[in-house]
Parts: structure tokens; C-alpha cells; sequence
């Protein structure tokens, strides 16, 4: 199955929105689409991303995408934090790339360039 092209002028997220979404109303997953599930399911699809870093260098982590079925799974299990987390999102009505916008103008001036430019330190 190949994805749906966007419509030219359509958000590429509100495109995934509404696909998630459709695709859990014609299974009737409402019900079991709560934020506290969806937020656990979430967890479990971050875990099973790590997974496929654990024990790798940080070299090899960089090249995991040049190993076809490393790269398959890695791409996968992105897939599977995307879609929970645009489902996440819907349920409780957050507009996800505005929550991620606000929080980068909160990072930068919790972390300004003058003040952060290669420093990983935590403020």
C-alpha cells in the first residue's frame, strides 16, 4: 500500500489527522482511543523504537537507515510514534505542530544561541 498523495495547498498533518482518525471510527475505536491508552500505546511504540538503538555505537545509531531491514524497522516503528501521537493529539484537541512551535520559542529563549551554541548543559 502505497500513502495517499497530498492534495496541493493541504497540511500533509491534517491529511494524517483525518486519516487516523477515519480509519479509527471505521473500526469503532473510540472507545479504546482514551488519552490515558493512546498515551501508554505511545510509550510502548517509543520502546519499540529504542529498541532498535539499543546497543548500537553512536556510529552505527547515525547509520541505521543504510541497513535495509534495520532501516525498514527504525522507519516502522517512526511510523507507529507518528500515528499515536497525531491520535493522541486529535483526542485531546491539540493542534500538534502549534504545541511544538510554542515550545521552540520557549527553547530559545530558555537556551539563547549566545548562551547555548554547543553546550548540551540542562537550564
Amino acid at each position: 500500500m502505497t500513502a495517499e498523495p497530498v492534495e496541493p495547498g493541504r497540511d500533509a498533518h491534517a491529511v494524517l489527522r483525518d486519516r487516523v482518525r477515519r480509519f479509527a471510527e471505521e473500526r469503532d475505536w473510540q472507545p479504546f482511543h482514551t488519552p490515558k491508552n493512546l498515551a501508554m500505546a505511545l510509550a510502548g511504540e517509543v520502546g519499540e523504537l529504542l529498541a532498535e538503538f539499543q546497543w548500537l555505537t553512536p556510529e552505527q545509531s547515525a547509520e541505521v537507515l543504510a541497513d535495509p531491514e534495520a532501516g525498514a524497522r527504525v522507519r516502522a516503528e517512526l511510523g507507529d510514534v507518528m500515528i499515536y501521537l497525531t491520535r493522541l493529539a486529535d483526542v485531546l484537541g491539540v493542534d500538534l505542530v502549534e504545541a511544538a512551535l510554542t515550545k521552540l520559542d520557549e527553547a530559545a529563549v530558555r537556551y539563547p544561541v549566545e548562551q547555548a551554541k554547543g553546550s548540551a548543559a540542562k537550564r
